[in-house]
């Protein structure tokens, strides 16, 4: 089976809100797929470079609304075997891991804005629920 991971998130967010959300969903990201990055590598001086991803990570446009119908028909059985990193506002109104643990065991799936996802798994089921969405430029 053929693996893919894509990131789509909010297109309305400040650019500096975009580009916390990537680096959040990528950390988790690496931390969760063994092998998504790839060894150290020495360049033509001698000089090491520490290994990055292995697997290319689109990132595509979303909106709040799209993300989180996005996030629900994750969690339906069909899609049961994908990966799947959310990034929600209780994290952005938050100042510590411990607040962000209580303010999420505090919500409900509704209470959640989400502001971006990322999913790895089946290259086709990736493909079905994101195949339609445009780059994030």
């Amino acid at each position: 089976m053929e693996m893919k991971c894509v990131m789509v998130i909010d297109a309305n967010l400040p650019t500096g809100l975009i580009a916390n959300t990537a680096a959040v969903l990528a950390l988790t990201l690496g931390k969760e797929i063994e092998g998504i990055i790839g060894p150290n590598v020495v360049d033509g001086s001698g000089q090491k470079h520490r290994g990055i991803t292995t697997t290319p990570i689109p990132i595509l446009k979303g909106d709040a609304v799209t993300i989180k119908e996005l996030r629900e028909k994750v969690c339906s059985d069909e899609f049961s075997n994908l990966l799947v990193v959310d990034f929600s506002n209780a994290a952005q109104t938050t100042k510590n891991y411990e607040e962000y643990t209580e303010k999420i065991a505090s919500c409900t799936a509704n209470d959640l804005e989400y502001l971006g996802i990322a999913l790895y798994g089946d290259k086709k089921k990736v493909n079905k629920l994101t195949g339609s969405m445009g780059l994030l430029r």
